[in-house]
Order: structure tokens, then C-alpha cells, then sequence
């Protein structure tokens, strides 16, 4: 008799370079375990930085950051990565590398800030009227071109929506067809549409049909349950930085010098201060009225003694804010000279900033752990489906 093993429907992973970082494989008693997470060897430093995600738990860390120094290929990105798994899977984690603060077009504090933003969360919760289901039906209704001429125009679309409970026929705007075509909703999908402001969201293909093409492209969701039409609760996640980039778009005009310059590819803006103080103070005003909940993320800078005396500077006062993230240093220096100074420094570091810092360091891996290492590549080849 032969059996075969069905493979799953389920949309695959890519796998990149530390996608196998699923924490920092501690015990519950803080302990560090061999091989676990991903880790290979460093105890001492991911159980020193299980300490420092406790005191980020209890909101001990505010004003400071982290600092991990150690020779090059020693796991300094693992344990940022591993500290922002064990803090949540939802937790944003905006890496960067302090090269990246040299542009020509826009300000080094500029660039700092705008990777501060993207590494702060929100989570905004609503409550909405939805219709909810399988689309069973799908027809547009056509009508005579009110202005003259062959052509026609769509008057309504007729649309039925099926749960477990039941079904429903709808009678839709034209202008919701329009999203209905831009989502790509075809008969058989799963999909809602908000009541009040017309928004359509394609959920998935109903897993009903899931046997019909042998492609893992689709994602396959079950049918909904309940009713078609209730009120149900739309969590999305988005950061400042989205909140900022959104509302700095410039609205151009009709004439033929704002149409030039929206076909010409736009040179990279900053945003001002005063639109990110208005952000805050919408955010804080959802924060404080229950509709949002702020997420602190990580932000981790690689290479920090390529930042100048500036960029230092502009980080005191950052880590002060009260919208700030988890900060992670990263660098493989000694005693070195502060750019843009004569002075020398641990790390190439001002002291007054060092002050601030919780030092973590690795160590090279010994040749037991060098070992280690290709085995653990081979038990994540078997864990990672081909």
C-alpha cells in the first residue's frame, strides 16, 4: 500500500539570516540553555540580556539603553533580535547601521529620528459594522450613460455573502465595485465590508476550494461564523513613522507644474517637528481615550562608533523622550577616537552617553561551540520544511 504525505496549503516563511532567532532560550529560571532558540554557546551574555528584558517588563530601563560589544561574528544582532522576540511577536524591530545617518539629502538627526519612529508601534482597536462571509454571488448591475452616447455605467452591484449561520444578498454602491476589482474579490473568496465607510478587505480563498489547484500562493481561511452582518473588532498595527510619511504627503494641484513634479521621481523629505508634535498629541489623545495602545519596539544600531559627536547628542536627548523605544547599541571597538572629535573613548562612545548604557558583551566562540554550530544548522534544516 502506498501512502503519501500531503503537503500543507499554509504560506511558507522566507528564510534569511536570523529568521531561526525565535528568543533567547532561557530556562524560567533565567538560565541559559546549550542549544535552544536558535543560540548556540554565549550564557553569559544572553542571560545577562534575559535580565535586562525583565527590567524592560518592569519598566525599569526608561532613559537608557543597551550596549552590545564584542568581536566581529559573535551573535551581537542574534541577541537584539532575541530580546525583541522574547518582549512579543508584535513587537517592531527596526535594525540599522550608523553609516546609514550620512546622506546628502537629509539631516543625520533627521534619519535617527525616523528610525526612532519606525521602531514605535501602534495598535489601534475598532469597533465596526461589517458584512462578513463567502461571496456566493457576484453581478454588477449596468444602466444606460446618463451623459449621452453607447457607453454604459455600472448603477449597483448585487453581491451575496454566506456564513454558517446563513446568507445574505446585498445591493452595493458602484463605488464599492471599484474596490471589489482592486482587491481582486472573485466568487468564493472571503471578504468583509466595513458599513459605513465602504472598505473591502479580502480575508482569503474559503478553504472550501482548497483542493481545487495544487499552488501554496493562496492563503485558504474557513468560512466565518456567526451572522453576515455584526460588529466585530479591527485591530491594526501600524507605527509613527507610517503616521508621519502619511500625513507629510504633499497634495498636488491640477496645473501642469505639480503634474511635472509628480511624475518626476521626488527627492527624499524630512518631516517636521511641528507635524510629529501633532501626531503625538492625536496619539496621545487615542491612548488616553482607549481606542489605541502604544507598542515600545526595538531599535537596534549596528556599528555605533560610526555615529559623530552630533548624532550622540541627538541620542541623549532621544532616549529622554516619552515616546521612546528599547535602544540596543551594537559594536565590535575598543578604545577609539569620538568622530568628529580629538577625544578617545571606550567604544568611540562619549562618556556622558556610556553613563547611560547597560554593557553586554560576547565572547568568541570556543571550538566546542564551533561544533556545536553545524549541528544545529542540520536540526534547523529538519525543523524548516524543503
Amino acid at each position: 500500500m502506498r501512502i503519501e504525505e500531503v503537503q500543507s496549503t499554509s504560506k511558507k516563511e522566507r528564510v534569511a539570516t536570523h529568521t531561526h532567532i525565535k528568543g533567547l532560550g532561557l530556562d524560567a529560571n533565567g538560565t541559559a540553555i546549550g542549544m535552544s532558540a536558535g543560540f548556540v554557546g554565549q550564557a553569559e551574555a544572553r542571560e545577562a540580556c534575559g535580565l535586562v528584558v525583565d527590567m524592560i517588563r518592569q519598566k525599569k530601563m526608561a532613559g537608557r539603553a543597551l550596549l552590545l560589544a564584542g568581536p566581529p561574528a559573535t551573535g551581537k544582532t542574534a541577541l537584539a533580535l532575541g530580546i525583541s522576540q522574547e518582549l512579543g511577536s508584535k513587537v517592531p524591530f527596526c535594525p540599522m547601521v550608523g553609516s546609514e545617518v550620512y546622506s546628502s539629502e537629509v539631516k543625520k538627526t533627521e534619519v535617527l529620528m525616523e528610525n526612532f519612529r519606525r521602531a514605535i508601534g501602534l495598535r489601534i482597536k475598532e469597533n465596526k459594522e461589517v458584512y462578513e462571509g463567502e461571496v456566493t454571488e457576484l453581478s454588477p448591475e449596468e444602466s444606460e450613460s446618463s451623459t449621452g452616447g453607447y457607453g454604459k455605467n455600472i448603477s449597483h452591484v448585487v453581491i451575496g455573502l454566506k456564513t454558517v449561520k446563513g446568507t445574505k444578498q446585498l445591493k452595493l454602491d458602484p463605488t464599492i465595485y471599484d474596490a471589489l476589482i482592486k482587491e481582486k474579490v472573485a466568487v468564493g473568496d472571503v471578504i468583509y465590508i466595513e458599513a459605513n465607510s465602504g472598505a473591502v478587505k479580502r480575508v482569503g480563498r474559503c478553504d472550501a476550494f482548497a483542493t481545487e489547484y495544487d499552488l501554496e500562493a493562496e492563503e485558504y481561511v474557513p468560512i466565518p461564523k456567526g451572522e453576515v452582518h455584526k460588529k466585530k473588532e479591527i485591530v491594526q498595527d501600524v507605527t509613527l513613522h507610517d503616521l508621519d510619511a502619511a500625513n507629510a504627503q504633499p497634495q498636488g494641484g491640477q496645473d501642469i507644474l505639480s503634474l511635472m513634479g509628480q511624475m518626476m521621481k521626488p527627492r527624499k523629505t524630512e518631516i517636521t517637528e511641528k507635524l510629529r508634535q501633532e501626531i503625538n498629541k492625536v496619539v496621545n489623545r487615542y491612548i488616553d481615550e482607549g481606542i489605541a495602545e502604544l507598542v515600545p519596539g526595538v531599535l537596534f544600531i549596528d556599528e555605533v562608533h560610526m555615529l559623530d559627536i552630533e548624532c550622540f547628542s541627538y541620542l541623549n536627548r532621544a532616549l529622554e523622550s516619552s515616546l521612546s523605544p528599547i535602544v540596543i547599541l551594537a559594536t565590535n571597538r575598543g578604545i577609539c577616537t569620538v568622530r568628529g572629535t580629538d577625544m578617545t573613548s571606550p567604544h568611540g562612545i562619549p562618556v556622558d552617553l556610556l553613563d547611560r548604557l547597560v554593557i553586554v558583551r560576547t565572547q568568541i566562540y570556543g571550538p566546542i561551540e564551533m561544533i556545536q554550530v553545524p549541528i544545529s544548522c542540520l536540526i534547523m534544516c529538519f525543523n524548516f520544511p524543503m
